[in-house]
């Protein structure tokens, strides 16, 4: 969890100022687009937690198939 924190919390900026560059230069900042930051930080993290939870799992399947095969 703490590196999908440390991936979004790099990510995110990054995300932010390539799709909403325009509007952080005419400093326009309304409702909408703060829901839109959250969301651009929420997507990154989300992709981290998931990934790292699919390689754990996989190594658990590896370690209990190779248990298996003793």
């Amino acid at each position: 969890m703490l590196r999908a924190i440390r991936v979004a919390l790099v990510v995110g900026p990054i995300l932010i100022i390539i799709n909403h560059h325009d509007a952080l230069l005419n400093l326009e900042f309304h409702n909408d687009l703060y829901f839109k930051f959250i969301l651009t930080f929420f997507v990154p993290y989300c992709v981290s937690a998931y990934s790292s939870a699919r390689a754990y799992c996989a190594d658990d399947l590896k370690l209990s198939e190779s248990a298996g095969s003793l």
